[in-house]
C-alpha cells in the first residue's frame, strides 16, 4: 500500500498532518461502491422491467444517477466518503484539508470517465502514480485529495478535582504541561508528583507538594472544560 503524508496549514495556522490514501484502498473501496451500484440498478430493473420501453427509460435514468451522481452526494452529505470509502476509512478533502463541496464532488466524479481509459482506470492509476498526493486526473481538476480518516483521540483522564482557574492567561504550551501533569498524575509516585507540582511557582505560589497537586489537577479540569 504506497501511502505517504500531506501537510496542510488552515486559515486559523494550524499546521494539519493528512495520511494520503494509496492506489490500493482506493481501489478495494472503488469496488464496495461499484457492487453496490450495480445491486441498485440490478434491483430496479427488476422492479420495472414488465413496463417494457418505459422500463428501459428508468433503468437508464437509474444507471446513470447512481453512477455519476450518487458519488458525489455521498461525499458532499457523508464527510467525504462513499459507502466504499467509509468501509475502508478513507475520504476525500479538499487541498487545504476542508470538507469537500458539491462542486468538488461533482467534477472529480464526472472526470471519472477519463481516468478509466482505457480500461480499469488505466489512465488514473498512471496518474496517482505520477504525482507524490496520489491523485487521479479528477482530484487534480477538483483540487482534492483521498486520505485516511483521523482517528479521535482517546480522552484526557483527570484525577477527579474542583476545577480551578489559573491566576492569569496560559499559553498553548503552558496549558499543554498542565494538561499532561494532571493525565500522568495516576502513573507518579506521589512524591514525584508533588515534586514537579511545586515547580511552576507563578501557578501555585508557596503551596507545599500535596496541595501544588491538587491546584495543578483543578487547573487541568479548568483547562479541559470539566468545570463547564
Amino acid at each position: 500500500m504506497l501511502d505517504t503524508t500531506r501537510r496542510v496549514a488552515t486559515p486559523e495556522g494550524i499546521e494539519l498532518t493528512l495520511r494520503l490514501a494509496g492506489p490500493v484502498p482506493r481501489a478495494l473501496a472503488w469496488s464496495v461502491d461499484l457492487l453496490l451500484r450495480i445491486a441498485v440498478v440490478f434491483v430496479v430493473m427488476m422492479a420495472v422491467g414488465p413496463l417494457g420501453r418505459t422500463g428501459t427509460g428508468i433503468v437508464l435514468i437509474t444507471a446513470f444517477f447512481v453512477e455519476w451522481l450518487l458519488p458525489a452526494w455521498f461525499e458532499t452529505r457523508w464527510n467525504g466518503q462513499t459507502p466504499g470509502k467509509r468501509a475502508f476509512g478513507i475520504a476525500v478533502l479538499n487541498d487545504d484539508g476542508t470538507p469537500v463541496r458539491w462542486p468538488a464532488a461533482l467534477t472529480r466524479n464526472l472526470l471519472r470517465a477519463a481516468d478509466f481509459l482505457p480500461f480499469f482506470y488505466g489512465v488514473g492509476l498512471v496518474a496517482m502514480l505520477c504525482n507524490r498526493d496520489f491523485k487521479r486526473l479528477g482530484d487534480l481538476a477538483a483540487g482534492t485529495v483521498v486520505v485516511y480518516q483521523a482517528e479521535k483521540p482517546a480522552p484526557r483522564v483527570f484525577p477527579e478535582a474542583s476545577p480551578v482557574a489559573p491566576p492569569f492567561p496560559l499559553s498553548l504550551e503552558e496549558q499543554r504541561a498542565v494538561l499532561e501533569l494532571a493525565e500522568r498524575a495516576s502513573t507518579l509516585t506521589r512524591e514525584r508528583l508533588e515534586e514537579l507540582a511545586e515547580l511552576p511557582e507563578p501557578l501555585v505560589g508557596t503551596l507545599d507538594g500535596s496541595r501544588a497537586a491538587a491546584r495543578l489537577i483543578g487547573m487541568a479540569n479548568h483547562i479541559a472544560g470539566s468545570g463547564k
